[in-house]
């Protein structure tokens, strides 16, 4: 009897703890509810207070485009005061999109080492830079790379009478490139993959490349082979005095990039290069694009111009929704030109010709998704 009485009355001791127990773990809850609640309210507070990147530049009343002054045929600082180039191209694009003026843009000039840094402290709004899209630096520099305006590969430069005339004649070679840069660790892969020993010297800058080539400290100059064209045809002695290699030993996407966190600025960047694309798939350039607009019966042409497409409810104006005015695309083509005008109009001088930047109708890459 007396120990089944202790034995109910040790229940009934354990019962109470463990409703006691769960009482506490409620109010617990409660109170982590409470406060995580709170806490998602105050976050969502701040990302409500804090503007996009398109309201930032709207209010700017420019786009802000990190891009370089000193390589020929993408981006070129001249003695008036104006960017020229491929790459300064694509940044008057952007600002056609978005202000349906060109001339709307800060081009901000960047040293190689400085280019992500911008970025990510907000001094520049997008980064049309000849710059590699790798997974690294799209996933550790906070960067979003959008579509490729020009597909590279690096390439070897050396003077015209050193002898050689592949990549594998430079056995023990002292080749040099730009500190920071793909190139830098595509060299060092390259030369063990050969077995050839290269010594590679990187330095800061390519004037100091150039300073370093001509003195004679380096027997090879490697690069982005469009970049090597450009330098060629500004070379002191004249390009006949260089020549570059044939063999292209890596991939070098390159794209602009956004800071990652707003999917809008990164779709507005996005089209407006995939509208010049798209331009030259339909034919339209700067020169045609009003009487197009005007003339064609088209359907697709005139959504992605932004004119009026007559429906049997009327006519309608298609808006994609991209937080860009409806004739983004005409205003690019009108003002900037289509990809082949940019293209033939700053690299084909240089002697580059489309290759894989070709329109995919003509075997290359160039391949933008339907408008519509």
């Amino acid at each position: 009897m007396r120990k089944a009485l202790a034995l109910s009355a040790a229940l009934t001791a354990s019962a109470l703890f463990l409703a006691g127990c769960a009482t506490t773990a409620e109010e617990s809850s409660s109170s982590t509810t409470t406060t995580n609640t709170n806490t998602s309210t105050n976050n969502d507070s701040a990302a409500a207070d804090t503007p996009s990147v398109l309201e930032t530049v709207l209010a700017n009343g420019v786009v802000r485009c990190g891009t370089r002054d000193a390589l020929p045929g993408f981006a070129v600082l001249q003695e008036n005061g104006e960017h020229v180039g491929f790459d300064s191209d694509f940044c008057k694009a952007i600002a056609a999109a978005v202000f349906g003026d060109a001339g709307a843009v800060d081009m901000v000039d960047l040293e190689t080492a400085d280019r992500f840094t911008a970025l990510q402290n907000g001094s520049i709004d997008v980064l049309v830079r000849n710059t590699t899209w790798t997974a690294t630096r799209d996933g550790a520099e906070a960067s979003t790379f959008l579509h490729p305006n020009f597909y590279d590969g690096q390439g070897m430069m050396v003077a015209a009478n050193s002898g050689y005339n592949s990549v594998g004649d430079m056995d023990g070679a002292v080749v040099c490139v730009a500190k920071g840069t793909t190139t830098e660790g595509n060299a060092a892969v390259e030369s063990s993959r050969r077995g050839l020993g290269w010594e590679v010297r990187s330095f800061d800058e390519t004037d100091l490349i150039l300073e370093a080539f001509i003195a004679g400290q380096c027997d090879g100059w490697s690069s982005d082979v469009s970049q090597l064209t450009g330098f060629r045809s500004a070379y002191p002695d004249g390009p006949a005095a260089l020549k570059i290699l044939p063999e292209v030993f890596s991939k070098e996407p390159l794209a602009p990039a956004v800071l990652d966190g707003d999917t809008q600025w990164a779709q507005i960047v996005n089209w407006a290069v995939l509208a010049t694309i798209q331009a030259e798939e339909f034919g339209i350039t700067s020169a045609n694009v009003d009487s197009i607009r005007s003339s064609t019966t088209d359907v697709g042409i005139l959504r992605f111009l932004g004119a009026e497409v007559p429906g049997s409810d009327g006519s309608a104006v298609l808006d994609p929704g991209l937080g860009l005015p409806t004739d983004f695309a005409y205003q690019i083509v009108k003002q900037v030109g289509n990809y082949g005008e940019i293209f033939d109009r700053h690299l084909a001088p240089l002697g580059l010709e489309r290759g894989v930047n070709a329109l995919w109708t003509d075997g290359g890459l160039m391949y933008a998704p339907p408008y519509r």
